[in-house]
């Protein structure tokens, strides 16, 4: 099961108690305070790991607590601070406050971690608080409890290329034809119902990972269908694969193309902004020519690559993953000189 939501309670270890002790030895004439520190808390860390894929362990074990301090001893001697608990999360999880407005930490690297909760301070013992004029002093400190928070988890997928468009425009047939991915195929809308990830071999030894989201529909900016809740895995993808069906099953395939443009655009984000490939699925049933060629013209409009492709039939694929590479490789060699020019 894919699970990219998840609502955590996060408990820093309590620290452990200060020790009121006071040194009584035979033979030994000058006593006085001896008692240790407590221990401090352990913390609650969260750190992205490439073994884990869902958040589906956190729908089961909501809580994670911290290890206690250990309470100070006498004879000056210390308690064993409580270890850390680290707890593992998948790759691209952001982590948001309980109510989900702010970001606390984005995960987006193997082995980034987060503090989540810190472990309380350990009480100071007795032996803190001699001074000249108070040489046995009664005075002991507890330990702090640890710091305690509600968190929500959100995974975004990390992929290269997210694939877009309108139910039934033939997502899942397209990546199940270009990786090694199998998702569920079927005639008829909503077929997928939670993201996929293919990775596709682009020759010479590289590749690159394409995202399969369910079909957005008119709305979905708003939660109408499944695609609020799957657009974000889309945010970190650098460029768009926008399939659109020109055989008219689901409307008119120009108005379908602006549809969903305006379902990105309001959005919120960036991802209106994205660089986009139109791609015209379904060559070997696609009866009227003039809709391709009307939408291949709204594309020349609007400043994109068009493409015809069957994935049936494999009409087009070799030279949709050359583009796509292309283009990846220009994107990426933008980003490295912008970076250049700010360093500068």
């Amino acid at each position: 099961m894919f699970v990219d939501e998840a609502t955590i309670v996060v408990i820093g270890g309590d620290g452990g108690n200060g020790c009121l002790s006071f040194r009584r030895e035979k033979f030994v004439p000058h006593g006085g305070p001896d008692g240790g520190d407590g221990g401090h808390g352990g913390s609650i860390i969260l750190k992205a790991d490439l073994g884990v894929s869902t958040l589906l362990e956190f729908r089961y074990q909501r809580h994670h607590r911290g290890q206690r301090g250990r309470h100070g001893e006498g004879s000056n001697k210390t308690g064993r601070s409580g270890a850390d608990r680290v707890v593992m999360v998948p790759v691209g999880t952001v982590v948001l406050d309980g109510d989900g407005f702010r970001v606390l930490a984005d995960l987006d690297e193997a082995g980034a971690t987060f503090v989540a909760a810190h472990g309380g301070r350990g009480g100071r013992g007795n032996a803190r608080f001699s001074s000249s004029v108070n040489r046995a002093p009664t005075r002991h400190d507890s330990g702090a409890p640890g710091e305690e928070r509600t968190l929500r988890l959100e995974l975004k997928l990390l992929a290269d290329v997210g694939l877009l468009g309108l139910p039934n425009a033939g997502k899942s047939t397209l990546i199940s034809r270009i990786s090694a991915a199998h998702p569920k195929i079927a005639d008829y809308p909503f077929t997928t119902l939670e993201p996929h990830l293919g990775v596709v071999d682009r020759g010479d030894y590289r590749s690159f990972v394409v995202a399969d989201i369910p079909g957005l529909i008119e709305g979905a900016h708003q939660g109408a269908g499944l695609g609020l809740r799957f657009l974000r895995h889309v945010e970190r993808c650098s460029l768009l694969l926008h399939l659109v069906d020109p055989t008219g099953a689901m409307g008119d395939p120009v108005e379908a193309l602006d549809t969903i443009d305006a379902e990105l655009s309001r959005y919120g984000t960036e991802l209106g902004n994205k660089p986009q490939i139109v791609v015209i699925t379904k060559a070997d049933a696609a009866q009227d020519q003039s809709a391709v060629d009307r939408l291949r013209a709204r594309a020349e409009q609007l400043g994109r690559t068009c493409l015809l492709i069957s994935s049936v039939a494999g009409t087009g694929l070799k030279e949709l993953i050359h583009t796509v590479s292309d283009r990846l490789d220009r994107i990426q060699s933008d980003a490295d000189s912008a970076i250049e020019l700010d360093e500068d």
